[in-house]
């Protein structure tokens, strides 16, 4: 399990994420909102969390996104930028703001409010084919994939990638407040899915996408293969990760590292930054849970995001027996 097969780093690019680079307000107290009186900013949006990860291990991750023609969105492309992140695809909107979302700092699921615009105008000419072409992971949202024009052109983008022997990548953070249209939102997602897309969710995820908290793990993962998923990982909290794979036919369970929680916002974006690291790196899906769950277990111990580089060695620390 340990030993990985031929790499798949073989484009100048491993992942191009399409999706919300925006401002994260985070509470200083843990709780909900309403108790929450101060609040510190931090660069937020999942997609960016990803890349900026990613490009901390040491991977070439680019992205497309944009923000205001203001100071926020500045600091937003300067965040990105210092870790490494190809940003020469972030566009600056001449009148639309910077994006922010309000966030709960909470060891479960954060309370959040999202104030959008910037982030949704995103266009079909913004992810040209020649970027495609030299991307080996194309990756979004389902907050991304929540509002036009945005979602049109990254499923657009998402099918031309797929033509050009990419690989798909959809983290499904479905959430009924971000998009009320839940019938539209499976619809869209099985669309994605076609092209054979890896895809990461929660158990929250799944009970919000299908309205039915009592759905079992098995069946969640059979919906996705169904639509066209070649692999599913299923987050599971303290509890591991559930991993479905080749289709549907192989299937595991990777327990979680344990950590103590400082901060759970972006900790599902740095799950999978791990994951696809070690994927890219050619890596069976068991193991590449376990470095999913590493690189998580460090978020979890981070308020805000990470920000040093990270060793790539550093996410199969305790994943030999796994």
């Amino acid at each position: 399990m340990g030993k990985p097969e031929t790499t798949r780093r073989q484009r100048p690019i491993d992942l191009l994420a399409v999706g919300e680079l925006l401002v994260d307000l985070i509470s200083e107290e843990a709780g909900t909102l309403a108790e929450a009186q101060r609040f510190a900013r931090y660069q937020g949006g999942s997609p960016a969390n990803l890349t900026r990860n990613l490009a901390l291990l040491g991977s070439r991750a680019a992205l497309v996104a944009c923000v205001g023609n203001e100071n926020l969105g500045r600091f937003l492309t300067d965040q990105v930028a210092q870790t490494g992140v190809l940003t020469d695809h972030i566009i600056v909107d001449p009148i639309a703001p910077t994006s922010i979302v309000v966030v709960s700092r909470t060891a479960g699921t954060p309370d959040f409010i999202a104030y959008r615009e910037a982030d949704i105008v995103i266009r079909p000419e913004h992810i040209p084919d020649d970027l495609l072409a030299r991307s080996t992971l194309y990756h979004t949202t389902c907050f991304a994939l929540s509002r036009e024009p945005a979602q049109s052109s990254i499923l657009d983008g998402a099918h031309r990638a797929a033509g050009t022997g990419c690989t798909l990548s959809i983290d499904v953070n479905y959430a009924p407040s971000i998009w009320n249209d839940r019938a539209e939102a499976q619809r869209i997602v099985a669309d994605y899915c076609s092209d054979g897309a890896l895809v990461k969710l929660s158990d929250d995820d799944v009970a919000r996408l299908f309205d039915d908290d009592g759905i079992a793990p098995e069946e969640a993962l059979r919906r996705f293969h169904d639509w066209g998923a070649r692999l599913v990982c299923l987050t599971q909290g303290a509890t591991g990760s559930l991993v479905s794979w080749d289709h549907g036919n192989a299937r595991a369970h990777v327990a979680a590292h344990t950590v103590t929680v400082a901060d759970a916002t972006g900790a599902g974006d740095a799950y999978w930054a791990g994951f696809l690291s070690a994927w890219l790196d050619g890596h069976m899906p068991p193991r590449c849970a376990c470095a999913g769950s590493r690189l998580a277990a460090l978020k979890l111990g981070t308020v805000g995001p990470l920000s040093k580089a990270i060793a790539p060695e550093t996410l199969y620390e305790n994943c030999n027996r796994r």
